[in-house]
């Protein structure tokens, strides 16, 4: 990779995995290198990559028991990949506050995120610790911090608001929403595909995955959100609660006698599909033995209903409802799971087609549907890559 012309390196840090993408620049960003290190912390840390321009795709299996040492192996392997032609590194910042924009990453951005990192301790320390180790290596090398909270930054204030004391909203304890990346593309994606009239109308977009949220645009622009002050809140994901009723923290803490440790790992690890089906967290390993488990049936209905509701109190926000997309590892792959939702949707102008969903066709709604369903594949680092060039002025 080595004499091939300069090109952006896209580090997408989360809990337990580490996905990668290196794109060249050139009037279009073309994708070089793209994988993850996923199962970290556990015996099955592996690294799965796709090289596209030797065509090698391969998995490694790596003894990474820490995620400092599976950063570590990262940056190695990656140098061995041939690290000139990267001229600067973008990183997913989960939580950016009230950043905006993307910003080229100092020492006084590291400082802000190490004061604010309790807000989101699953993923801000992970990705402070990769920021830094590709300061100590590639000194000269540009990092530039892309805020998965800067889309959500238009929502009117009345949508940010906590029901708490007025003075907590000061100190920056407010609905920030998440997955803001996948949002920004999936809307670029949209324009793209249709027209600015279409990307200007009524939108919720489902980010379907091990982590899972949904948002509601309008006028290209974030009404609404499902994530709140931390990726936690909102939809039941794979592991995570979602919304919770705060009184049971309060009673779990008395009679379980949790610290706060015990239990944010409850609500983040414990919790969500893998809590309800005691068997998984994995969606298609829960499609598959349904029939089985009774538990793991309803599961998936309780993910899927929840979906519903968000979609329905999305939809009055909006004041009605053009286009629905899934995406996400779930939203596009999972017939299944997108029929569960749009069934009984047809009053608020859904109707699927089914051989349409069963394909996973880039349009699954019916010709009769008052709203156009799509399925549109997210691509994080892409966005990434997009950005960095913006900030930076590099042509593409």
């Amino acid at each position: 990779m080595g004499s091939i012309g300069k090109s952006i390196l896209s580090i997408n840090g989360g809990s337990s995995s580490i996905k990668f993408a290196i794109h060249k620049i050139e009037q279009s960003l073309i994708q070089l290198l793209s994988g993850e290190i996923e199962n970290i912390g556990t015996e099955n840390t592996k690294l799965n990559f796709n090289n596209f321009n030797t065509h090698q795709k391969s998995t490694i299996d790596i003894k990474a028991v820490s995620y400092t040492n599976a950063s570590t192996f990262l940056v190695d392997w990656l140098e061995k990949q041939g690290f000139d032609p990267v001229r600067a590194i973008g990183h997913r910042i989960v939580h950016g506050m009230k950043h905006t924009e993307p910003e080229r990453i100092t020492p006084e951005l590291i400082d802000e995120l190490k004061n604010i990192s309790a807000y989101d301790p699953e993923h801000l320390p992970q990705e402070i610790k990769l920021i830094e180790l590709f300061s100590t290596r590639f000194p000269a090398i540009p990092q530039i911090a892309c805020f998965d909270t800067s889309f959500h930054t238009s929502m009117p204030v009345i949508a940010k608001l906590l029901a708490i004391p007025r003075r907590y909203y000061s100190m920056g304890i407010q609905r920030y929403g998440f997955h803001g990346l996948s949002y920004s593309y999936l809307m670029e994606e949209l324009k793209r595909i249709t027209s600015d009239k279409v990307a200007k109308g009524r939108i919720i977009l489902a980010h379907l995955g091990s982590g899972a949220s949904l948002a509601a645009v309008k006028d290209g622009k974030s009404m609404d959100t499902s994530m709140g002050f931390t990726p936690t809140s909102g939809l039941m994901m794979g592991t995570r609660a979602g919304d919770l009723d705060p009184g049971v923290a309060w009673y779990l803490m008395k009679s379980e006698k949790l610290d706060p440790k015990q239990f944010n790992d409850l609500i983040n690890y414990q919790s969500g599909m893998l809590g309800i089906s005691e068997v998984s967290s994995d969606m298609q390993e829960l499609i598959r033995n349904q029939g089985k488990d009774n538990r793991v049936g309803e599961a998936i209905e309780l993910f899927c209903y929840q979906i519903k509701k968000w979609i329905g109190s999305f939809a009055t926000v909006l004041g009605g409802l053009d286009t629905l997309i899934f995406s996400g590892g779930i939203g596009e792959n999972s017939p299944e799971v997108r029929g569960r939702v749009c069934e009984g949707m047809k009053f608020l102008g859904i109707e699927l087609d089914q051989a349409r969903n069963l394909k996973n066709e880039s349009i699954i709604s019916s010709e009769m549907s008052n709203v156009c369903v799509r399925v549109i594949k997210t691509n994080e680092e892409l966005m990434m890559a997009r950005l960095v060039c913006d900030i930076l002025n590099y042509s593409q």
